[in-house]
Formats: C-alpha cells, sequence, structure tokens
C-alpha cells in the first residue's frame, strides 16, 4: 500500500471509531447516550491501535501531523515527506468525519444541543480560556509523543523486553487512553491537528439540522498546541533516551 494511502485510510479509521464513540455518547437516543467520558477515553484508545495496526507498517502510522513533525524535527522522517503526510492525514479525517455523520444520520435531528453535534466532530473547551487550554494541548500531547518514542524505543523493542512482538499499537491505544483520563478534561484533549481540524470542516459543510456554529475562534489551539507539545517532546527524548 502506498504510504498516503495509509496515512489516508488509517486517519480515516481513528476518526470513524472516535469521533464515532464521541456521536455514540452525546447524540440522543442512541444506545450509548450519557454512557460516559471513560467510554469516550476507551473508544479513543481503541480507535488508535487498531487504526496503528493495520497501516503502521505501510506508513509508521502517524496518523496525525504533530507525530510527523515531531518525528522529522528528530530526524526521524524525511521533512520532503511531511507535507504529504500531513495532506492525507487532514483528508483521512475529514472523510471519516462525514462516515460518522452517516452513520448517526438520524440523530442528528433528535438532538437540539448544538453544543453536542459540535462535540461529536472535534473539540471544545470544559472551560474557555484559550491560554490554558493551550498548555493542555501541549502537555497532552508531549506525554503522546514522548510516551510514543519511548514505547518503540530500541531498548524496549529488544528481545528481552518482548515490544517487538507487535505490542507496540496496543501500547499506544492505552497510551491515549490514559491520556483521555488523565488529561482529557478540559480540552477534549485532542493531541492531534487532523483529528480536529478535519471534522470540525466537515461540521461546517455538512447539512445537519440544528448545528450552530463551527466555533472557529478556538480551532487555532488544537492546532497550535499539539504541534508545539509534540516537538517539544520530541528534542525531550532525544537528550534523554539512548539512540
Amino acid at each position: 500500500m502506498n504510504k498516503l494511502l495509509a496515512e489516508f485510510i488509517g486517519t480515516a479509521l481513528l476518526i470513524v471509531l472516535g469521533d464515532g464513540v464521541v456521536a455514540n455518547v452525546v447524540l440522543n437516543k442512541s444506545k450509548g447516550h450519557n454512557s460516559g467520558w471513560m467510554v469516550i477515553a476507551t473508544g479513543w484508545g481503541l480507535a488508535v491501535a487498531l487504526s496503528v495496526y493495520c497501516v503502521g507498517g505501510f506508513s509508521g502510522g502517524h496518523l496525525n501531523p504533530a507525530v510527523t513533525i515531531a518525528m522529522a524535527t528528530i530526524g526521524k522522517f524525511a521533512w520532503t515527506d511531511v507535507p504529504g503526510y500531513i495532506a492525507a492525514q487532514m483528508a483521512g479525517a475529514f472523510v471519516g468525519a462525514i462516515i460518522v455523520w452517516l452513520a448517526y444520520l438520524p440523530h442528528w435531528r433528535e438532538t437540539p444541543d448544538a453544543g453536542a453535534k459540535l462535540g461529536a466532530f472535534c473539540t471544545t473547551p470544559a472551560v474557555l480560556n484559550p491560554i490554558a487550554n493551550l498548555i493542555t494541548e501541549i502537555i497532552g500531547t508531549f506525554v503522546l509523543v514522548l510516551g510514543g518514542l519511548a514505547i518503540l524505543t530500541p531498548a524496549n523493542l529488544s528481545p528481552d523486553h518482548g515490544l517487538n512482538t507487535g505490542l507496540g499499537p496496543l501500547l499506544v491505544g492505552l497510551l491515549v487512553l490514559g491520556i483521555g483520563v488523565s488529561l482529557g478534561g478540559p480540552t477534549g484533549y485532542a493531541i492531534n491537528p487532523a483529528r480536529d481540524l478535519g471534522p470540525r470542516l466537515a461540521h461546517a459543510l455538512l447539512p445537519i439540522a440544528g448545528k450552530g456554529g463551527s466555533d472557529w475562534s478556538y480551532a487555532w489551539v488544537p492546532i497550535v498546541g499539539p504541534i508545539l507539545g509534540g516537538v517539544a517532546a520530541a528534542l525531550f527524548y532525544r537528550a534523554c533516551w539512548p539512540a
């Protein structure tokens, strides 16, 4: 499989399962309505694990511009490939959001809360404070990128530690679950610019009954925060972990 197609498919699958679990919890008359934050965090963790398992062997399974930029920053990925990866990730996230919209088609009209509909596509802060929200996204993505790099560090991949048996994507999924449970409350933990911006664009363009605005004034936070956090984590990893 072409690596750009892999990033497109993997990111689309990530959003189908990730935004899908949010829609299941927040939309009226869904079987999972009001099932809570643990369901959302668990769904996102499994979404990451499954998506990376599906395409990681073809593209590395970045599925996230912050990861792609972070890897390029420390020389683990070619800068010339960054634009193509980000474009594929954005397109995949957009298409994935459309699939979620189709999967829950009758439920948008049954849900009067415009904020809940927006939340099924992209992140919204629990308390709007752009600087504090930015800091939260930086911290969450720092943990994501540092944890991902550490899980896959050569020392852990040695035969003595067993991570070369295919557990890497599962452990990254558990990492995302941990971030959601511990750090997801303030902002909904985008920790991925494509995960937020692609579905936000879909929300703006799709004919969703009573959807309200797409909150573009906040959209820069889940773009800038994850990029800053990812780059900081990659530089920290390079300084502290063995080559």
